[in-house]
């Protein structure tokens, strides 16, 4: 038998959540590696001293037990793995493996036993289920009746609320209430938080970016309390993943990030991750609440009562000895710039990308932690708006992607070559100069491999090369035409020119004008040249009575797999859903796609013979008509406004080539109506006169 014994897809229960990892016995200790959150457990070796094998849903699994009073269990074993894990316990760690039956009557009557931080529900000495007591948020006691109340995890489908126990009267002890005892008892080991004390030290008014504010910062023994104006949240220190310290880009203030597993809630809104913002330059003189003697036993050298220094260097301080854990700073990388981050944006918001010795972390909205083992495999695409930067894609073992977008175009060299030296598996790998002898192991077997990413971007190049070309030569076409040279010798409206020449017309307007006072002359309007528009294209009608054309293989495979796709994915969005079937299409065999693609041949090919069936039946002529009676309309309305607007010129010009302005209009129409008046004056005085003389004739030839 070998050192170690390593078992793959071992279970641990977390809260109502079954997480899955990695489980390893040696000789010195027994170490699980969740694979969901990276977290580590290791039980040293000689403090185990109770192991016990069980059938459980999972299969079977182990339940240890070490001297400190811990428990833990992990599920997914196969029945043949009993021989060899209870050997192995023999011989290393000198404890026996013994198997422990189940109670599976499903009675509801039995007895209560508190063992370390388990509450055990037995049934004829059989155990029937067990309460993490950790798991208990709160606990109510009633007539007879306790309930616990259960802290509740957003990964699980489905989450148990509370459980009650009938605890009945006791007649032994009258002095102690049984009820009580038992809450008592549920309470002890309960991970329910109680600001019991006096707080080892306090942090006023710390930026916090995530939740958004300003909040007083209490460190407890156990916990983390956030004291804000409006919201209040208490953090254990057991729900602390990691610690990290980054510095920021303009390297005057520095991001401390606190990594949470369970996060803390505010009504739907989850934050897995707690963000202080500091200036480097802000200083602080911190004194513990402790004396002396406590802070040397509690934490051993690595705190004093009295300590100065940069804030952000004493909340980490502060945090890493309370927490107990290392805080992860960035590795050697340097980004063009020098900074050891990358600009970029994530989800419409930019942010910085921090490259680590053993993953990526994202600050800051929102935050994104991915470390390396759980990478599937990165990614380097041409940016979606220019050509001055790329993205930068990282797609994880369980399926999701993450796609950090607008990284300059310089920080592309550093980027690759730290990926590579990482051994992360590139997506687009090709040859980088100067890269063959360092990537030449991980690259694929063929020889004329290329960089996808400088290809796209030279074929980019020639595109918008092409399209500059065009654009040229459309302004050249459009410089050619100037419309307003036609119109060039006629005389604005209020021109100088124009009124010169009507005043040499009428002789007896230009007097009377002469004695009036002259009005400034106004400049001339200024006409600008109109760019001929390009004809639009005839939108192309669609006919309604015509058949419906066939769908593609991909969109059959789509409306087949689309409820699939819902199910598998509870809550997906419409966009989320196209995304990720064209994941899945990508992803899916020559055999499987060649399925749809037959079926979508014969479908065009039903559309061809429906199309020219309804062609021969006399469909489709409808359509063209109206198309034609559109163009003649249109033809017609031009004639009208061209007719109208030759009539206008006419009245405007009077049938001349000159302008005349309307002050030129007003008085000749004056001049011309008094001499109307004149003409008909004259015209009646002849007329009175003759019948005067026919008067005086007609009575001497009557007297003759």
């Amino acid at each position: 038998m070998g050192d170690t014994l390593e078992f793959n897809e071992i279970y641990q229960e977390i809260k109502g959540s079954w997480n899955d990892g990695r489980l390893r016995f040696s000789k010195q200790n027994v170490v699980y590696k969740s694979s969901k959150t990276g977290k580590v457990d290791s039980i040293p070796a000689g403090e185990l001293n109770l192991a016990q094998w069980r059938r459980v849903c999972l299969g079977h699994g182990i339940k240890l037990g070490t001297s400190t009073g811990l428990i833990y269990k992990y599920d997914g074993f196969r029945d043949t793995d009993f021989e060899k894990i209870s050997e192995f316990f023999k011989a290393n760690y000198k404890v026996e493996l013994t198997e422990k039956d189940m109670c599976v009557k499903g009675w509801n009557w039995g007895t209560a036993k508190f063992s370390g931080p388990l509450l055990s529900f037995d049934v004829n000495d059989n155990t029937a289920f067990e309460v993490p007591l950790s798991n208990v948020s709160q606990c109510a006691t009633g007539k007879n009746e306790v309930t616990l109340e259960f802290h509740q995890n957003d990964d699980t489908e489905v989450s148990l609320m509370e459980v009650r126990f009938y605890v009945p009267p006791s007649q032994s002890d009258e002095r102690q209430d049984p009820v009580e005892a038992f809450a008592q008892s549920v309470l002890s080991k309960a991970d329910v938080i109680q600001a019991t004390g006096d707080a080892v030290c306090i942090f006023k008014e710390l930026q916090c970016l995530t939740p958004r504010g300003r909040y007083d910062i209490r460190i407890y023994p156990t916990f983390l309390h956030l004291h804000g104006k409006t919201f209040d949240y208490k953090i254990p220190y057991t729900t602390v993943l990691r610690l990290f310290l980054l510095p920021h880009k303009d390297q005057r203030q520095m991001f401390f990030v606190i990594s949470l597993d369970p996060p803390i809630k505010q009504g739907q809104t989850r934050y897995h991750f707690l963000i202080l913002l500091f200036s480097k330059e802000e200083d602080i003189n911190l004194t513990l609440n402790m004396s002396e003697d406590d802070v040397e036993r509690r934490f051993e050298g690595k705190l004093s009562k009295n300590m100065s220094g940069s804030l952000y260097e004493m909340v980490s301080r502060v945090m890493k000895a309370l927490v107990n854990r290392k805080i992860t700073v960035p590795g050697n990388f340097q980004g063009h710039s020098g900074a050891q981050c990358i600009t970029c944006s994530y989800k419409a918001s930019s942010g910085l990308l921090y490259p680590l010795e053993r993953g990526f972390i994202y600050v800051h909205k929102p935050p994104v932690h991915l470390r390396f083992e759980e990478i599937s495999c990165v990614n380097f695409a041409r940016g979606t708006t220019t050509t001055r930067s790329f993205d930068f894609e990282i797609e994880t073992k369980q399926g999701n992607q993450y796609t950090f977008s607008s990284i300059e175009r310089e920080e592309y060299g550093k980027l690759f070559d730290f990926v590579n030296a990482k051994k992360l598996n590139i997506k687009n790998r090709g040859f980088k100069e100067g890269m063959k002898g360092k990537i030449d192991e991980y690259s694929d077997s063929d020889d004329d491999q290329h960089d996808a990413y400088l290809e796209r971007m030279k074929a980019e190049g020639k595109i918008r090369e092409e399209g500059n070309d065009s654009d040229e030569s459309d302004a050249e076409s459009d410089e050619s035409f100037n419309p307003g040279e036609e119109d060039d010798d006629i005389a604005e409206e209020y021109d100088s020119n124009a009124s010169a020449s009507d005043s040499s017309e009428d002789g007896d307007d230009s007097e009377d004008e002469g004695t009036k006072k002259k009005k400034k002359a106004k400049k001339a309007k200024v006409v600008k040249e109109k760019k001929e528009r390009k004809p639009r294209k005839e939108k192309k009608q669609k006919d309604a009575g015509g058949p419906k054309r066939p769908m593609s293989a991909y969109m059959l495979w789509l409306n087949s797999s689309r409820e699939r796709i819902k199910s598998e994915n509870p809550g997906i969005s419409i966009t989320e859903i196209s995304k990720k079937a064209g994941e899945m299409w990508r992803q899916l065999g020559k055999d499987e796609k060649e399925e749809w693609e037959t079926k979508a041949g014969e479908a065009k090919r039903e559309y061809d013979k429906a199309k020219r069936e309804y062609k021969e039946s006399g469909g489709g002529s409808s359509s063209a008509s109206k198309k034609d009676s559109k163009k003649s309309g249109g033809k017609k309305e031009e004639k009208k406004r061209k007719s109208a607007g030759g009539n206008k010129d006419k009245e405007r010009g009077g049938g001349t080539d000159s302008f005349k302005s309307r002050e030129f209009i007003e008085s000749s129409e004056e001049s011309s109506s008094d001499s109307d008046r004149k003409s008909k004056s004259k015209r009646k005085k002849e007329e009175s006169d003759e019948e005067e003389e026919e008067a005086m004739s007609t009575p001497e030839e009557e007297s003759d």
